[in-house]
């Protein structure tokens, strides 16, 4: 599988992701051949690119529940772009009530984990995937959470408000999270300052989700006990998905930091980071759970067959190469074997052998 630019694509390549159009209709199956028709789609979409499979590549699994999560990432970023476009010009929200509720009612009552599979992005498309991903992060979540639903629907809510300030800034800097010199620092703190602004002056949008989408760009100490308790719940949620989602992301031209890497630092950084809610994230999406191939530091590969409620980064793990099993919680094995990162396909979905582990099992 590769990723190919629009301007490169070609009449006969296949397809290893499908195509929906804004509301949601699929278009192009997955190992559908690109036809002259569909490569104007695509252009008219103003997809930045597709996936291609290789032409003797067989078509990589993907569960239901997988296709359907990017169909409706999909088509909610183009609700996404009117509304907040909208929002920022004063004028009321056409579908964003009604996109939160959706994602309410799709994620936010979840009793098992989802792959949360990252979608590349552009400068021109960053600020509606990535309020999409925090909404739907936080659904998650406040779930995790036990949150009533009518307080989950205000956090979704701020959720898709609460970063609209990026889209003051030019659109070459609406994708950066880090690396500003002085200049554009200023411009993304005023930015910051103007979106919070923008959704304060609103008329139709209710105070609680105000007092989120403001309480969300401050920074607290989460250390500090005294103070903790009078930080909203909803606030903390959006900080831990906004965080795990900006380093998780597939920019254009840059790679994602790994899955690992992100939950150490999230648990890690007790300071700035609620522990609870970094506990509800990593119990709603798998990361390392059973079945997840692994590679370890010392280069072996295997596969996650227990998971650690303690510590999510030392599960039991089955390695490939030796056929034998780790226990990274072991302080002695914890010593010289990590994780070090998640085995992914190219278009950056974690690699699940559910055969493997079943194998194993039943042994």
């Amino acid at each position: 599988m590769i990723f190919v630019p629009t301007d490169e694509l070609k009449v006969g390549m296949r397809l290893a992701k499908p195509i929906y159009n804004k509301n949601g209709v699929l278009l192009y199956e997955r190992n559908t051949k690109l036809t002259l028709q569909g490569i104007y789609s695509v252009k008219n979409f103003e997809l930045i690119g597709l996936y291609i499979l290789e032409p003797a590549e067989p078509l990589p699994p993907m569960t239901a529940e997988d296709i359907e999560f990017e169909r409706f990432q999909t088509m909610a970023v183009f609700s996404i772009k009117d509304d907040l476009k909208a929002v920022k010009q004063g004028k009321k929200p056409a579908e964003l009530m009604v996109l939160a509720n959706q994602i309410v009612q799709i994620y936010g009552s979840l009793k098992h984990k989802i792959n949360f599979t990252q979608n590349l992005r552009s400068p021109e498309d960053y600020v509606y995937k990535h309020a999409l991903n925090v909404a739907i992060l936080s659904a998650l979540i406040s779930n995790k959470l036990h949150i009533d639903r009518a307080e989950q629907l205000n956090i979704v809510m701020a959720a898709l408000l609460y970063d609209i300030g990026r889209l003051y800034l030019p659109t070459k800097m609406q994708n950066k999270t880090d690396g500003f010199d002085t200049e554009e620092y200023q411009m993304f703190r005023k930015a910051q300052f103007d979106g919070v602004k923008t959704v304060q002056d609103h008329v139709d949008i209710n105070t609680s989700v105000k007092r989120l989408v403001k309480g969300s760009q401050e920074d607290y100490d989460y250390a500090d006990e005294s103070a903790v308790k009078h930080i909203p719940w909803g606030v903390r949620v959006i900080q831990v998905a906004h965080y795990y989602d900006i380093r998780t992301a597939m920019n254009l031209y840059e790679e994602p930091e790994s899955e690992v890497q992100v939950v150490r630092s999230l648990l890690k950084n007790e300071k700035h980071f609620d522990v609870t809610v970094v506990s509800a994230l990593l119990d709603s999406i798998k990361i390392l759970s059973p079945g997840v191939c692994i590679e370890l530091t010392n280069h072996e590969r295997g596969l996650v067959i227990r998971e650690n409620d303690k510590n999510p980064l030392q599960p039991i793990v089955l390695s490939f190469d030796k056929n034998q099993v780790y226990d990274l919680s072991s302080p002695r094995t914890a010593k010289t074997l990590q994780i070090k990162d998640l085995m992914k396909t190219m278009d950056n979905r974690i690699i699940v052998d559910e055969s493997t582990l079943e194998e194993y099992l039943n042994r």
